[in-house]
């Protein structure tokens, strides 16, 4: 990656025409574009029979020039054209005055005898459905198994919201230019893109303060500097205090929670234990400070002891009107508050109280369910989550593959580092506790649910297949530790 800004289709419409506006040749850009392509290529594959598809706009000029370039070393390369080559203008027209070799009309049967295809068909900012001889084109590719390279997305992949318009082709590689896409990201187009190199194609960076972009790949480059570090003198009190209610009933989800906000550095924890379920908690970590809810008011008070600053609500507190009466008494605090799981849906149907509640630092953790019970969003995953975050003046983590975390300010992030072993029950809980442990420690909600996303899909990633919920927070000081270690 050259950045973490994501740019949507019209932001890098208006990235290309900045860098022409400040001199930068419309085609020295499609040149540098091709040629990143195509030296992806050389750096992957041997020389082979390549089927270089074009399309009629300056996707199909960037493919004009990867055909060039690789014919001119010596691969053997068919080109294929959607539409009139008459018919292409600007630079796409005067990269296909550059190649000398034959245009052949693209049809599904051009394929025969390539042993790999440069899909330069359309672009990130295709609106329709991809049909007629493209679609047939595209479909060949996936039926006979050819490995591909997608210039900037695979053909019928809009690069805003991921989405398949129709059918796209599963590439080998995506090369994308100057920046990456949110659809590059988000799925199921994440799943489509294999793997993304964003190429330097010598537009300036300093077009992007013009832009203003307010979507970001969730990565340390975004809150590595924010990360609490621990200095000489510090104490377990300063540290923060985090208080996790627990469930009377689920009470393994309150203590990996538990388990997730101390490993990420809450100097010390509390877990609220109603209905007699203190002896549970007690058997459990030595560490972990155990609070019984006697009665209806305990909870207030507990809260109301200033040294406790962050709260987390819902894994396994149950749907029940405690539940809704607990969240509003943690958020009348103004503390730091972690809503997850129970504590939202609890407030299905009633969302507009739980959003009027909410004043001070809140971060909202629903997975897809838990959301639809809340917000009423139309639109791509990142517009959904951004809209929720609007409404409810909270941080929204929309948990998934693709994680998007929005805040009310309209900033963004899409995380990319998730692997599918995180599907096991629990996990969201750690999850929950990994932000709460975060804001314990002072954490502005944004950049908290960003590194505590980014760090458990990377706790993840260590440990490999056979994960459970219990391991993430023991790699947690692997994590951390390279995230001190690389500035």
């Amino acid at each position: 990656m050259t950045g973490p800004e994501l740019l949507t289709v019209d932001e890098m419409y208006r990235a290309d025409a900045l860098a022409m506006a400040g001199g930068v040749p419309g085609n020295d850009l499609m040149e540098a574009a091709g040629g990143a392509v195509a030296g992806e290529i050389r750096a992957r594959w041997t020389p082979r029979p390549v089927g270089v598809l074009c399309g009629p706009g300056n996707n199909g000029g960037d493919g004009f020039v990867i055909a060039r370039l690789l014919a001119d070393e010596g691969w053997p390369v068919r080109l294929m054209l959607l539409g009139d080559a008459a018919a292409l203008q600007g630079d796409a027209a005067v990269n296909r005055d550059r190649w000398h070799g034959p245009i052949e009309t693209l049809a599904a049967d051009g394929l025969d005898g390539c042993e790999l295809v440069v899909d330069a068909l359309f672009g990130a900012g295709l609106a329709r459905a991809l049909g007629g001889v493209a679609a047939e084109a595209v479909d060949e590719i996936g039926r006979r198994g050819l490995p591909c390279v997608a210039v900037d997305v695979p053909s019928g992949l809009h690069g805003d919201s991921g989405a398949v318009l129709g059918t796209a082709a599963r590439a080998a590689v995506t090369v994308t230019f100057f920046r990456a896409k949110p659809g590059h990201f988000l799925y199921p187009g994440a799943d489509l893109v294999g793997d993304l190199v964003v190429a330097d194609i010598g537009i300036p960076a300093a077009v992007l303060d013009d832009i203003a972009p307010r979507t970001f790949a969730n990565g340390p480059a975004l809150w590595r500097r924010d990360l609490p570090r621990l200095r000489a003198a510090d104490h377990k009190y300063n540290r923060g205090h985090a208080v996790v209610l627990g469930g009377a009933v689920m009470t393994g989800a309150a203590r990996l929670a538990a388990h997730g906000a101390r490993r990420l550095g809450a100097g010390l924890l509390t877990i609220a234990a109603p209905g007699g379920s203190g002896a549970v908690y007690r058997a459990g970590q030595p560490g972990v400070i155990v609070a019984d809810l006697a009665d209806d008011g305990a909870f207030a008070g507990l809260l109301a002891d200033g040294r406790k600053n962050a709260v987390l609500l819902g894994p396994g507190a149950g749907v029940r009107r405690p539940t809704r009466a607990r969240v509003l008494e943690a958020l009348a605090t103004g503390k730091a508050v972690v809503l997850d799981a129970d504590a939202l849906t609890s407030f299905e149907r009633e969302a507009e109280a739980l959003f009027a509640a909410i004043e001070g630092p809140c971060v909202l953790t629903p997975h897809e369910g838990e959301f639809a019970r809340l917000f009423e969003a139309d639109g791509d995953k990142v517009a959904r989550a951004r809209a929720a975050a609007a409404r409810s003046g909270a941080v929204v983590l929309l948990k998934g593959p693709d994680t998007v975390i929005a805040a009310p300010d309209g900033r963004a992030a899409v995380n990319g580092n998730a692997p599918p072993t995180l599907a096991t029950g629990g996990s969201g809980d750690v999850l929950a506790g990994f932000v709460l442990g975060l804001l314990a420690q002072g954490m502005a909600p944004f950049a908290a649910a960003c590194a505590a996303t980014w760090i458990h899909g990377d706790c993840a990633a260590r440990f490999g297949p056979g994960l459970l919920a219990e391991d993430l927070p023991g790699l947690v000081p692997a994590a951390l530790a390279d995230l001190y270690r690389n500035p």
